[in-house]
């Protein structure tokens, strides 16, 4: 019988992800063809999409009060729709690595931001923005800084990012993302 639970947890948290990354899948697209899209358009998929986040972070709230054995796998999963719905990581990409705990990922996807800028093929504004979320994303995980990065975070983070930093920090539960989460969501309803 106990490994029936092991499969049945193991399935859950299987489920849990791809969901998770169809959503990210699903932001990025969007991010994608923008330029496609007219505006009401944009903004209609992209509440739809972000009512969808919290309906996902909605079940992780429930399996997480009944489930303690999958608290601290869902952490992550958790700080990444908080930062979805905050709007603090603009970038799918960067909050998939981050949920998926892959450091290396993303230090791969900085240095290959950085090659892109030497060659004029990323903007200064999109690089600032697209590094200050993967230092974040880096920092959260337990990752080492340079100097230079740490350098980087403090002339140029944000209110979003600073709150993401904050509230990640203050997680003695799940219910202070949650909290926070729900707010979010709330201002982009409306």
């Amino acid at each position: 019988m106990a490994s029936r639970g092991t499969t049945e947890t193991s399935k859950l948290k299987q489920n849990l992800e791809e969901q998770l990354d169809r959503l990210m899948q699903q932001l990025q697209d969007l991010e994608e063809c923008r330029e496609e899209l007219d505006a009401d358009e944009y903004e209609e998929t992209k509440k739809e999409t972000l009512e969808q986040l919290s309906e996902f972070n909605d079940s992780l709230k429930k399996i997480m009060s009944g489930d303690m054995t999958l608290v601290d796998e869902l952490s992550g999963m958790q700080l990444a729709i908080q930062a979805a719905i905050s709007q603090a990581f603009k970038t799918p990409e960067v909050i998939r690595m981050f949920a998926k705990k892959q450091p290396r990922q993303l230090r791969t996807r900085l240095a290959e931001m950085d090659r892109d800028l030497m060659v004029g093929k990323l903007p200064r504004d999109l690089y600032t923005q697209q590094k200050l979320e993967i230092l974040t994303a880096l920092r959260k995980l337990g990752e080492k800084l340079t100097g230079d990065d740490e350098m980087f975070l403090s002339t140029n983070a944000g209110a979003a990012l600073s709150q993401f930093e904050r509230v990640s920090t203050d997680l003695g539960s799940g219910d202070k993302v949650f909290a926070l989460a729900s707010v979010e969501v709330e201002k982009a309803k409306q």
